[in-house]
């Protein structure tokens, strides 16, 4: 990888750590109302769990992303010449991915092998269940 693409690369981690950090953490609403407020609404209060569920696990996956940046960040200050190659096999990481994840570790391959083989659908049809 050239000294340019780097610096470009660079350039993308920083503006996605600075998207991160700006938008910051998404409040989750309050799982509990209070009844006297609300009225009697049945739906009201699994509706209220849900957003809050939806708003933590946003807040989960964006602080791994923002640990994957900063981490590659350091890659690039500590070890520049290996940035771009796979940290298991040491390939270089197609440039689609790492366009589209400047903050990538793996090639495909090896993502591949750590997460495993593809889960089966939890979609049924008619006939399972007959």
């Amino acid at each position: 990888m050239t000294p340019s693409q780097r610096q470009r690369f660079r350039e993308r981690l920083v503006e996605l750590k600075a998207e991160i950090l700006a938008v910051g953490d998404i409040a989750p609403e309050a799982a509990r109302q209070d009844t006297t407020a609300v009225g009697n609404d049945e739906d009201a209060q699994p509706l209220a769990e849900m957003s809050q569920s939806i708003a933590s696990s946003r807040n989960r996956n964006r602080t791994g992303v923002l640990a994957r940046v900063l981490a590659a960040l350091a890659r690039l200050d500590e070890d520049p010449d290996s940035f771009g190659l796979c940290a298991e096999c040491e390939e270089p990481i197609a440039p689609k991915r790492i366009e589209l994840m400047p903050y990538v570790e793996l090639c495909v391959d090896c993502q591949h092998a750590q997460d495993g083989p593809a889960k089966k659908g939890g979609r049924r049809h008619l006939t399972d269940f007959r």
